[in-house]
């Protein structure tokens, strides 16, 4: 033992003398924050030679989303300390404004932080700017529109999460990024794995990122360098390395069906330590099988080539864009 904490026998770090700050159930392993961060960072650093492919004698520009959360916030500091040092990539962060009062506003100011202090180009987009209402307003909107059109989502994440995404993309096509780079965690990788598995969306675990090997036509190639680290294991680096992020959830995320399988992968994962990885093994293990069928002369999966939506010109697979779709919604509820 390290010692007493308020009478709490403390464990010892399994590396060195000092009092340990996390206990791994999945691995067994107990950790301080020194040798934590160390194992992150080693984590992080294998997925990249995994997932990143730089081409030599060419400068590769990679674009990180960020939100001024934990997990994009150990992202990008990740990224500049493994890569920076480097002529040949450069790193620039983005933030998507939804319009959320009293959420946006002080974690737009974190990554704006977090930017400043690492010396990284740092570049916003509103959803006004983008053509779509602010979150608030459409949160308000969703009674109405689920009453007018049955199909239309009950959530305001689902419209959230698709707008977001066209910022995101939109953000990469203004600095012209050879790569994304997204700060998708191991519990946030379990869960939409656990989602799909629900909804029997093969296709949608077959689009899975990392897009390494397999790029969505039009799109720069996603690296979800994060993968294999727990979310709780992310936010203790956060604050270890004592990077500016802000705490607070959305206010809108509540009752989302993400956060049914949330909990659904943590009781999972407290009862059996280790769900978690067994689930994005799975995924892994469906994409490969997907891989091997191609190679062997099969067709791929994708019902249909991806084109471009004739209204905003983004890629889609069906007629129009889910964005366009939605705003359209959204504007004749304003309408009405």
């Amino acid at each position: 033992m390290a010692g007493k904490v308020g009478g709490l026998d403390i464990p010892s770090c399994d590396s060195c003398n000092k009092p340990a700050l996390l206990e791994q159930a999945y691995s067994g392993r107990v950790l301080c924050g020194q040798h934590l961060a160390k194992s992150i960072r080693k984590k992080i650093a294998k997925e990249l030679r995994k997932q990143l492919i730089l081409k030599k004698g060419q400068e590769t520009t990679i674009f990180v989303a960020i939100s001024g959360g934990k997990d994009s916030a150990v992202l990008l500091e990740t990224l500049v300390d493994i890569l920076g040092v480097r002529p040949d990539v450069k790193i620039i962060a983005g933030t998507v404004d939804e319009g959320i009062d009293g959420y946006r506003p002080p974690s737009l100011k974190c990554a704006e932080d977090l930017c400043k202090s690492l010396g990284v180009e740092f570049i916003t987009i509103s959803y006004k700017e983008l053509g779509f209402e602010e979150m608030d307003t459409v949160a308000k909107l969703i009674p109405g529109m689920t009453k007018n059109n049955p199909g239309a989502p009950g959530m305001p994440c689902s419209y959230c999460g698709v707008f977001r995404r066209q910022g995101i993309n939109h953000l990469a096509k203004k600095v012209n990024a050879d790569v994304m780079a997204l700060g998708h965690n191991l519990d946030d990788m379990a869960q939409t794995v656990l989602m799909n598995m629900s909804n029997g969306d093969l296709e949608r675990t077959l689009r899975l990122a990392p897009h390494t090997n397999t790029p969505i036509d039009g799109l720069p190639p996603r690296i979800v360098p994060l993968r294999w680290i727990p979310e709780q294991e992310v936010h203790l680096y956060a604050v270890h390395k004592n990077l500016p992020i802000h705490h607070e959830e959305c206010p809108h995320a509540r009752g989302a069906l993400r956060w049914r399988h949330r909990e659904m992968v943590a009781t999972m994962e407290a009862d059996v330590p280790g769900t978690r990885h067994g689930l994005l093994r799975m995924a892994d293990n469906v994409k490969e099988l997907r891989n091997q069928i191609i190679e062997l002369g099969g067709h791929q999966s994708r019902p249909s080539p991806p084109k471009e939506c004739p209204v905003c010109s983004s890629i889609t697979s069906n007629d129009q864009c889910k964005a366009c779709e939605m705003r359209a919604m959204v504007k004749n509820e304003l309408a009405n």
